[in-house]
């Protein structure tokens, strides 16, 4: 799970598996695989900063090899 922060600054967690796309609307928008919006005051590349931190720390982002 990933901590972001909500217009009004409260801060929550979020299951990143749950996510379905990220955009900004100017907002950030999340959309969840339920199609239900979160809407962030983190810009989109700190939430997909915050996605691969976390993919990283538990193994599930490949590193990359040289060829």
């Amino acid at each position: 799970m990933i901590e972001l922060q909500r217009l009004n600054g409260t801060v929550f967690s979020l299951n990143i598996i749950h996510i379905e796309t990220i955009e900004a609307l100017p907002d950030t928008t999340i959309t969840l695989t339920n199609q239900r919006k979160m809407i962030v005051l983190d810009p989109v590349a700190d939430v997909t900063e915050k996605i691969n931190t976390l993919y990283r720390s538990i193994g599930m982002f490949a590193t990359q090899r040289g060829t």
